[in-house]
């Protein structure tokens, strides 16, 4: 028989969601106001201040803004108050700062936790593909089969027919020949304009049956942080780093990386214990964007735990009133 005696111990999603929370609030004063780098700069600001109140000794590893030189949490920050736990840390204060901007759907502040040494750090690789699905599909999807052979395989995993089968997917040039193959075997197609991590967490969380499947080549540090949540769910995402460039290629190959090797869930957080948070900034199909009134603001989030397999929503009330007389974040 199992051992049972285990007491329950430290959910640090429980506190690194008020981390995610401030981000949403402050970013989403910037809401359609076309100044992408001003959201961001006001959630990475929000971030980094209550990511210091968390009893933890934290290294960010995954950093928000290499991409587009946004501002950013840089790879190597120390954060939270150098007490144990040691953790790694991957950050994104706006996932979709251009959703934001336009006042778009689909913008969520996200914050993923492991112990040390436990995050894949993708190094100079900016890309990968990613196939993630959830539990019901886990063990039958193979990133090196075609497209249309994994939709054949997951419908077969779900009982239900491909043509009821969704398929999310960023809406980028490069994916003009898997939109094709999707439209050949009559499975749904829903195009985003940005922020897959919402996408990946919606294709591997099996009781929101809203999409099926991500498919399609992203950004790696969000592929790493969504591992977090998808292992929570016991989903699978499937991911090979992907060069932009012959140059990009031979940089990461230089740096130690095999870019045919297909990456599971588990070689992107290798720990069992790893923790997600995020909160929503604009509406979307994951979560409801903050919304303010005369009181002050209520944020829509949810929290994670591998370990536990526990997925929290909550939502809260903030009287920013109350907020503004201490706190250094500026609602």
């Amino acid at each position: 028989m199992a051992d049972r005696s285990e007491r329950p111990d430290r959910n640090l999603a429980i506190e690194i969601v008020r981390v995610t929370e401030a981000a949403a609030m402050a970013a989403a004063r910037w809401q359609g106001r076309g100044e992408k780098e001003s959201g961001d700069q006001a959630a990475v600001d929000a971030m980094r201040q209550v990511l210091d109140t968390v009893v933890m000794d934290g290294t960010i590893i995954i950093g928000e803004g290499e991409k587009d030189e946004a501002p950013m949490l840089f790879n190597g920050e120390r954060v939270g108050t150098g007490e144990p736990p040691k953790v790694d840390l991957a950050v994104d204060p706006v996932d979709g700062t251009r959703l934001l901007a336009e006042g778009r759907p689909g913008a969520i502040a996200v914050l993923a936790a492991a112990p040390a040494g436990a995050l894949f750090d993708p190094g100079p690789c900016v890309y990968m593909e990613k196939l993630v699905v959830g539990a019901a599909a886990a063990d039958v999807v193979d990133l090196d089969r075609p497209i249309a052979e994994n939709l054949a395989a997951v419908a077969r995993a779900l009982g239900r027919d491909v043509t009821d089968i969704t398929v999310m997917m960023l809406d980028r040039d490069r994916h003009e020949e898997a939109k094709a193959a999707i439209r050949r075997v009559g499975a749904r197609l829903q195009l985003i304009p940005d922020g897959d991590v919402a996408g990946a967490i919606l294709a591997a969380w099996d009781e929101r049956p809203q999409v099926d499947v991500l498919y399609g080549i992203g950004g790696t540090p969000e592929g790493v942080t969504s591992a977090c949540a998808v292992k929570a769910l016991d989903g699978q995402i499937l991911g090979r780093l992907w060069a932009r460039s012959d140059a990009e290629a031979a940089q990461a190959r230089e740096a130690g990386f095999d870019l045919d090797k297909v990456l599971t869930v588990d070689d992107l957080v290798t720990s069992e214990d790893s923790f997600f948070a995020c909160t929503g900034i604009t509406n979307s199909q994951l979560l409801k964007g903050v919304m303010f009134d005369g009181i002050g603001a209520v944020t829509e989030s949810l929290v994670m735990r591998s370990k536990s397999g526990t997925v929290r929503t909550i939502e809260a009330r903030h009287r920013l009133k109350k907020l503004r007389e201490y706190a250094a974040v500026d609602y």
